[in-house]
């Protein structure tokens, strides 16, 4: 199952954008506040959005609420992942893992099947994600935990990419369902952080609102674009798009950030390039 041109382009708009809000979290000198603020953002964006759509369908809600616990561990496990390991080992990892998994789940959760070209492709696509991760070599004998919780990370990005995909299908309204995700599960990081944080929070916030109001600006828009596309399209080609965030990730570092490419990060670049071409374009 093909994606269609249109659906193909937002997907790659929402790696981008993905891939920027995390840089900009990851460039921020109060990583857990900066996070609390991008999903507080959401929040009061869903909360904007709620009067102009529809209330997501009874059956959705046990996806909807699922897809909130899913997150919290998810943001709990990207967290200590960044706290433990570079960005340029955590997020591969963590997002090259994700589509594997998510045509695992979705073949026995919503009986979507890949052909073998698809297969191949799939795997290319996660081989290439997770090449960029160990472009520098193996990964130090201190790095092993920042590992271990980027595989958490990982496991918790396909989980909620299903759960979000097909709620947002017996949702009847797939806006109405991505307004309401974000007004549930928004609040938390940022409660979180304000706890840890007591008094420097209100300074902290006073001084950078805005760094994180830009990036749960784009975040929103970003996961809203691949939940909509998740509703619309097969789960994992949708996934397997939205992963190439790594590349981004790793262009932004290349080009804005100043970090060094390098010969195996460009074959794993193209070793990906080379899934998704098998996966999103008709062969014979």
């Amino acid at each position: 199952m093909r994606l269609d041109p249109t659906i193909v382009g937002l997907i790659l708009l929402s790696a981008l954008i993905h891939a920027s809000w995390n840089a900009i979290v990851k460039s921020d000198s109060d990583r857990l506040l900066s996070f609390g603020i991008v999903m507080l953002t959401g929040t009061f964006i869903g909360l904007a959005a709620v009067p102009f759509t529809e209330v997501p369908a009874p059956e959705a809600w046990p996806w909807l609420l699922g897809s909130v616990t899913i997150h919290v561990f998810y943001y709990v496990f990207l967290l200590r992942a960044y706290a433990l390991g570079d960005l340029s080992f955590v997020y591969p990892i963590a997002r090259g893992l994700a589509p594997l998994l998510v045509a695992l789940l979705a073949g026995r959760l919503a009986s979507e099947a890949l052909t073998g070209t698809e297969k191949l492709g799939l795997f290319l696509v996660s081989a290439g994600i997770v090449g960029l991760a160990f472009a520098r070599g193996l990964p130090a004998h201190g790095e092993a935990r920042a590992l271990g919780f980027a595989v958490l990370t990982g496991i918790t990005i396909a989980a909620y990419s299903v759960v979000d995909g097909i709620g947002a299908r017996l949702s009847g309204d797939p806006l109405g369902y991505i307004a309401w995700l974000n007004v549930l599960e928004g609040p938390w990081v940022f409660v979180f952080a304000a706890l840890r944080r007591g008094r420097a929070t209100l300074p902290y916030v006073r001084a950078y609102w805005w760094r994180g109001a830009a990036g749960g600006t784009i975040a929103t828009i970003g996961y809203g674009i691949a939940i909509w596309a998740l509703s619309m399209g097969a789960m994992a080609h949708v996934t397997a798009l939205r992963e190439t965030s790594s590349l981004f990730g790793a262009l932004i570092g290349a080009f804005v950030l100043k970090e060094t490419f390098g010969a195996r990060r460009v074959a794993a670049a193209a070793v990906m390039v080379a899934g998704l071409l098998l996966m999103n374009l008709r062969f014979g």
